[in-house]
């Protein structure tokens, strides 16, 4: 179908602006233009409670922001434990707020939210090893956090995904904690390879083959294949034992092949897994509410598929 026509409107007033080239700009541009484009989340939605913690990381504590959903207590609820966007090079807990706020509520679970390390201050492997240390410590202290750990799970979106998929990869492989879903919204899984939809719409849709590249280029460091797994986890020789796996893509997002492809590997592998790609939308559309209403109905669905995933 074609582009909705409020994407479209979006779309529109962006390249009006002129908006430079990504790989001529500096990480402090990316940094700031992300932080902007996320105040197009929306009104700010209310939840149970918010709070601030650390947890300890293999380079010291680890920033986390656990929500809590309207109308929970103290009861041990599911978990979901979340990795922002950003091309692993920009954004933060709070300029992914309201995501986590959204899944929260939606998923009726608390959510995580893990402020890892960002290239290319801290290159690659960095934000992996801060993702895994998030994972097995959560896993191992679930009730510490307030959620039941036989109902534990990990998202993230765009570059998040990428983190996500590559965690759940290795602690399929270490087999501990017990992940009960993996969420992959929007994610990048391939930098090593040309799809269709990144060729079809390198440029004009919110995230063009300039930023992933830009991106690319901060968080490895020279030398680094892009098809190691660990960077690239749609490459990894194996995936199996994976939890039951939610992937949801976007029609016009460029990223939308190698999700796509993800899922067709999964369901090889006999993995409980569904794909949706929500048409007419764009990179990063769940987080722009306020420009773009189906957000709203797009985490109605993702939530009640985490509902049903951890009841």
């Amino acid at each position: 179908m074609p582009l909705d026509p409020r994407v479209k409107r979006f779309l529109d007033a962006l390249a009006a602006g002129k908006p430079p080239n990504a790989l001529e700009t500096t990480v402090e541009d990316r940094r700031l233009g992300l932080t902007e484009l996320m105040k197009l989340a929306g009104p700010q939605a209310a939840v149970g409670r918010v709070e601030d913690r650390t947890l300890p990381g293999p380079a010291g504590a680890l920033g986390i922001r656990i929500y809590t959903p309207l109308g929970a207590g103290a009861a041990l609820l599911p978990g979901l434990i979340y990795f922002h966007g950003g091309g692993l090079v920009a954004g933060t807990v709070a300029t992914h707020d309201p995501i986590g706020r959204a899944l929260a509520n939606s998923g009726a679970c608390r959510v995580v939210s893990v402020d890892y390390r960002l290239a290319p201050e801290h290159p690659f492997p960095a934000a992996l090893d801060d993702a895994l240390a998030a994972v097995t410590h959560i896993g191992a202290h679930a009730a510490e956090f307030g959620i039941d750990g036989m109902r534990l799970g990990i998202c993230g979106d765009s570059a998040g995904g990428t983190l996500a998929a590559a965690t759940a990869q290795t602690v399929a492989r270490i087999g501990s904690p017990r992940l009960a879903l993996q969420l992959l919204i929007c994610p990048i899984l391939d930098y090593s390879r040309s799809t269709d939809s990144k060729r079809d719409l390198a440029s004009g849709y919110l995230v063009d083959q300039a930023t992933l590249d830009h991106d690319l280029l901060h968080y490895a460091p020279p030398g680094t294949d892009p098809a190691n797994p660990r960077i690239s986890p749609l490459r990894a020789e194996d995936v199996a034992g994976l939890p039951r796996t939610l992937i949801h893509t976007a029609e016009f997002d460029p990223l939308r092949d190698e999700g796509r492809d993800y899922f067709d590997r999964l369901a090889r592998e006999h993995t409980e897994v569904s794909y949706t790609c929500h048409p007419g939308m764009i990179h990063l559309f769940y987080g722009l509410g306020a420009v773009i209403p189906y957000a709203r109905t797009a985490f109605e669905q993702i939530g009640g598929e985490i509902r049903a995933a951890l009841a």
